[in-house]
């Protein structure tokens, strides 16, 4: 049985063709949304899913993904999906330097351009944000909760080392949702996501936003000041 297990996900690993991704193994609830569609459909190990797709699972879901994992040199590569994540399968790939700041840029005027046409919307000053961790499953649900899954998201990407993507997700998702961006957790990932990715100042500007939080404790400031004094040499 365990010789056949290896041999269909061998197969599966080989029928991944460039773009494409092959879901090698689910539990749980697992969905995927095609494109622009909004809607969710259910996806079944063996499904091929091209980078334009959404994925997302449920609490106790869980994916494995096998892509061409692009930009990389080591060619396909296993990636695997825990529960309550959404994962644009166009973030499992590297950007250049180039690429990152261009983005980078334009997620900034976005945010910007959000935050005028939106006056009534209040984003709390740095000086004001609570630096205490939450665990995302205290936040409330409603709008926020696709930004929480988006997040996490975003900590997937982290760990299999796309830290560009990554970076650029939280910073969308702070768009949308400004109040997750108040969480020191949330807004850590992201300054360390783009100190992996060597662009020290911009990373030096997000640990300056978490310095500047009220409440932190005492391993958090010496945290983000030995990162800043770090960045800083």
């Amino acid at each position: 049985m365990k010789s056949l297990l290896a041999a269909l996900g061998l197969c599966l690993a080989l029928r991944a063709t460039a773009g494409e991704i092959i879901v090698q193994n689910i539990k749980g609830d697992v969905s995927v949304r095609h494109g622009v569609t909004e809607t969710w459909t259910r996806v079944a190990a063996g499904d091929v899913l091209r980078p334009d797709d959404t994925m997302k699972t449920g609490k106790k879901g869980g994916a494995l993904l096998v892509t061409d994992a692009a930009g990389r040199a080591g060619g396909k590569k296993t990636l695997a999906l825990p529960g309550e994540v959404i994962v644009d399968l166009s973030d499992i790939r590297e950007l250049s330097q180039e690429e990152l700041m261009l983005k980078l840029t334009m997620e900034k005027v976005r945010a910007s351009s959000y935050e005028w046409k939106n006056e009534e919307l209040h984003i709390p000053n740095a000086a004001a944000v609570h630096g205490a961790d939450r665990s995302p499953a205290t936040l409330k649900e409603g709008d926020t909760l696709t930004g929480v899954l988006q997040l996490n998201g975003a900590r997937v990407l982290f760990d299999n080392g796309y830290f560009a993507t990554c970076a650029l997700k939280g910073m969308e998702v702070f768009r949308r949702y400004p109040s997750l961006g108040t969480d020191f957790r949330n807004r850590l990932l992201i300054a360390e996501a783009l100190e992996k990715a060597s662009l020290h100042g911009e990373a030096i500007s997000e640990y300056g936003i978490l310095a500047r939080m009220e409440g932190l404790t005492g391993d958090q400031q010496n945290l983000v000041k030995g990162r800043i004094q770090s960045l800083r040499k």
